[in-house]
């Protein structure tokens, strides 16, 4: 899947396709994105499209060993880390989700963690943060 380049009509067909959680109990950190692009829905991977700088960072930051490919997202639950997003559904962009739906995701979120108790939950994007969770910027 390293190689694989989804099309034109790969893309197009992936807008409102559902991505699942990698999720596991007792995780170290549990990753919350905003809701997954495109480029996932067409690859069935998070954090798929190329640029993205997720899987980047999270090498950089000492969370892997070595840089990922988003096909190889399933080595992360093997060392203690997991992905959900406020929203499953794929947009080409989060701008295309309503404030309803990223507040329901932090609904969501919360049952998530504790249920599944990682040690940490960690958002991705603040916007999204304080949407979910009623902070407005100060």
């Amino acid at each position: 899947m390293k190689n694989f380049k989804p099309t034109k009509e790969d893309l197009r067909d992936a807008a409102n396709r559902t991505i699942e959680d990698l999720i596991d109990y007792n995780l170290k950190v549990l990753f919350c994105g905003i809701n997954p692009g495109i480029w996932s829905g067409a690859t069935g991977f998070h954090f798929a499209k190329p640029g993205n700088r997720f899987w980047k960072t999270l090498h950089l930051a000492g969370f892997t060993d070595r840089l990922l490919h988003p096909s190889e997202e399933h080595e992360l639950l093997e060392n203690g880390f997991g992905i959900t997003s406020f929203c499953k559904r794929t947009t080409a962009t989060a701008a295309k989700l309503s404030k309803k739906e990223i507040i329901n995701g932090g609904k969501v979120l919360v049952k998530k963690v504790l249920e599944f108790k990682p040690q940490f939950a960690a958002v991705l994007g603040i916007g999204a943060y304080r949407t979910a969770f009623n902070q407005p910027k100060t």
